[in-house]
């Protein structure tokens, strides 16, 4: 397939993705008519049988997080979502039952009574007394052990990721290292070498890389995967798994376990008792290097994070330009923006997962470098006195 027709092909995606997303905020926002005896249209009263509450202005801001947001059902479009299960440990054992029964039959949060009364709010699984409110005590022993949306994203992502990279290693087992690649190993093979020849060789060293490879290979394709299945549309409900805190901070609590586990005696010399330094500037440093072990990590964490959930915000804010001002016309400039913002997500979902694998590679690299200043001083001070 041509660049250009692989390009007309994203543009349409996203245009259709804007569409479809607008059309869905629109189906839930649109007010209920009534008709007089003269078939005149009215506002509906709200119904007092069931304790509708009045229409409320659209809340911008509520619906962005909404859809960032994790949740414990998946939900497609309208009320159309699939459940997923349930997983809580208290004092009186696990249980086990279907977020389907945390919603009532106008799909709003109810009560489930099982060996406590458990309720989502905030999105958040909590333990509620007879009044339905949060029980802050009881809660300090609920463990929440849920398969949620953004878990279940993850588990499709492994599966991919596991398919993917299984088949292009059969593959080269089956015609080897030396034969032209076919399908989908064509196409893994020159991201793997990008990964190996501009990623962890420069960084690590020729000798050393091949030992950290698949350990960077994993990270940089689990968060490019994820990063992409947050950008399909309605996939299903566009789950956002790398905008998400905790899986950031997973990733970089496995890069800081490596790091440290691998670093040699020469990195920590470096950290505690700087070589070449006065004792007194060596005790001024060592605190400012310690600080330093910690907040790389950090850094990583933050900027994969901060960086995907700010083009999902900001493609969802266009959008919700249409709803803000009431009309129609304002699609003309919210979803051409959108669509734009949309291809732009699609260079920072690869240099994102390019960025973090590089700065994990170059964490690596420092902390496995060997210094020799005192045996390279040595031997220029040799080589000047032969010459």
């Amino acid at each position: 397939m041509s660049c250009s027709r692989i390009k007309s092909l994203l543009v349409v995606s996203f245009g259709l993705f804007a569409l479809l997303f607008s059309t869905s905020l629109l189906a839930n926002e649109n007010k209920a008519v009534a008709v007089d005896s003269n078939g005149v249209a009215t506002q509906e009263q709200p119904s007092t049988e069931h304790g509708a509450k009045k229409e409320e202005a659209f809340n911008v801001t509520e619906t962005i997080l909404e859809h960032i947001k994790d949740d414990h059902s998946w939900h497609l479009w309208g009320h159309t979502s699939i459940h997923l299960p349930v997983i809580v440990k208290t004092n009186k054992g696990f249980e086990f039952f279907s977020s389907e029964k945390l919603m009532d039959e106008h799909h709003e949060p109810a009560v489930y009574k099982g060996n406590f009364d458990y309720k989502l709010i905030e999105g958040k699984l909590k333990i509620v007394d007879a009044n339905g409110n949060e029980d802050k005590e009881a809660n300090k022993q609920l463990w929440d052990l849920s398969i949620t949306k953004n878990v279940a994203s993850l588990f499709v992502s492994v599966f991919i990721l596991l398919v993917v990279l299984l088949s292009s290693a059969a593959a080269y087992k089956k015609r080897g290292v030396t034969s032209a690649p076919k399908g989908l190993q064509s196409f893994m093979e020159p991201i793997i070498l990008f990964v190996r020849d501009e990623v962890a060789i420069p960084n690590i060293g020729a000798k050393k890389a091949g030992k950290y490879l698949p350990f960077l290979l994993t990270i940089f394709f689990l968060i490019l995967i994820n990063n992409f299945l947050g950008l399909i549309p309605f996939f299903p409900g566009g789950a956002n798994v790398s905008g998400n805190i905790a899986f950031t901070m997973t990733l970089a609590v496995f890069v800081f376990i490596v790091v440290n586990l691998s670093a040699n005696k020469s990195y920590w010399e470096h950290i505690f008792w700087m070589p070449g330094m006065h004792w007194s500037m060596k005790l001024f440093l060592a605190p400012i290097e310690l600080i330093g072990v910690f907040t790389k990590p950090i850094s990583l964490m933050i900027r994969l994070f901060a960086n995907i959930t700010a083009g999902h915000i900001l493609v969802l804010s266009l959008i919700c330009l249409i709803f803000i001002f009431k009309t129609v016309f304002a699609s003309a400039i919210a979803v051409p923006f959108a669509v734009f913002i949309g291809m732009i997500e699609l260079l920072v979902a690869f240099l994102q997962a390019f960025i973090f694998t590089m700065l994990a590679a170059m964490y690596i690299g420092m902390a496995t470098e060997e210094h020799h200043h005192h045996e390279e001083g040595h031997g220029e001070h040799k080589d000047l006195a032969h010459h």
